[in-house]
């Protein structure tokens, strides 16, 4: 009996890791590689209820009506990531040129006062000593002055780099363009096509699967919409207690940026303080990382709780999808592995899937 209670048991061990190598694998190289044909599923089920409604309150031909709605959709949002494209990279660009020219004469200056304080405090010391100071110092402002310089070479680089790889990056944007024309066409067809491919339990589970996610997908969208709004008050308050200008435009503009899962605030808050402080406004400095601490801390406290609430889980749970999914695959898996989680507390609770005890 025993023996057998262990063989089961290594046997759904190698099953259940089995299929986390297979969904890994295809999230990580299949979608990837599917990606364009994926997000024009995703943007043709978007567009679906507004051309059904439009071409039967016109009474016009569906097909016509889907192509006309895909081209205002793409028209607008194209345009839009076109101008917001151009206005990063040339604000990007132009901050970059002047990177080596504002630390020669903003943060080089700064540097020599701060040494030149230190030297007048050990003039008393011994000679040799002063002179070995000079030339570390002297030899530590022309290390960090060639490393500036590098750095922004390289990043140079990066842009062009990054521009280069627009012939792909347009290649992949014609697909997803064109595939999106065709499965709103026939969407309802190509639809019904994959799910015939299921056994009737597996259309069961897929109806259950979509409709949950779908669901989800809005209480997630917003929880972060909550959770920014949240980031974007005490931004808001706090920028304007230590007195900064346009104080609730800039924590508007810091509480989207939050939502990126590597940057966060602290990709704009940390080197904010950092050349306020080079440039000599210490107090300024101080409390632009406090006001940083503050919006981390409470952000790191609610994020578990209300996103979990939202959708069902335990904060550390939350938290650990939060983490993991963020590691492995980006935004994507910051906002994919809370819901897959939720997913699967919800299928293992109406018993479609027996996972969790």
């Amino acid at each position: 009996m025993n023996l057998d209670k262990k063989r089961s048991f290594i046997i759904n061990v190698l099953y259940f890791g089995l299929m986390v190598v297979i969904v890994f694998v295809l999230l990580k190289y299949a979608v990837p590689l599917l990606a364009p044909f994926l997000i024009g599923f995703a943007i043709a089920y978007l567009l679906k209820r507004p051309i059904r409604f439009v071409s039967t309150r016109l009474k016009a031909n569906r097909k016509l009506v889907a192509i006309l709605m895909v081209l205002v959709f793409y028209c607008t949002i194209g345009l839009l990531i076109v101008l917001l494209s151009i206005k990063a990279f040339t604000a990007a660009g132009d901050f970059l040129q002047r990177l080596p020219s504002f630390y020669t004469f903003r943060v080089e200056p700064v540097l020599m006062n701060i040494f030149d304080g230190i030297e007048q405090s050990v003039l008393s010391m011994d000679e040799a000593l002063v002179a070995s100071l000079e030339n570390l110092w002297g030899e530590f402002v022309n290390s960090l002055g060639q490393i500036v310089s590098s750095l922004s070479g390289r990043a140079i680089t990066a842009l062009s780099s990054m521009a280069g790889s627009l012939p792909g990056l347009f290649v992949k944007l014609l697909m997803m363009i064109i595939s999106t024309f065709f499965i709103a066409l026939d969407y309802d067809r190509i639809a019904s096509f994959f799910v015939r491919q299921l056994s009737e339990n597996g259309r069961t589970i897929f109806w259950e699967i979509k409709d949950y996610v779908t669901g989800t997908l809005f209480v997630c969208i917003r929880s972060y919409a909550i959770i920014m709004s949240i980031t974007f008050v005490e931004l808001s308050i706090g920028l304007s207690i230590i007195g900064i200008e346009n104080a609730v435009m800039i924590a508007l503009l810091i509480a989207v940026f939050d939502i990126l899962p590597v940057l966060g605030t602290g990709g704009i808050m940390i080197p904010w303080a950092v050349i306020t402080a080079i440039q000599g406004e210490y107090k300024l400095a101080i409390a632009l990382f406090a006001v940083y601490i503050v919006v981390t801390i409470i952000r790191n406290i609610i994020e578990p709780k209300i996103v979990g609430s939202q959708l069902g889980l335990h904060p550390v749970a939350t938290l650990a999808s939060l983490f993991v999914g963020a590691q492995l695959f980006g935004a994507v898996g910051l906002f994919g592995f809370p819901i897959g989680l939720s997913l699967l507390r919800y299928l293992s609770e109406q018993g479609t899937l027996k996972i969790f005890k």
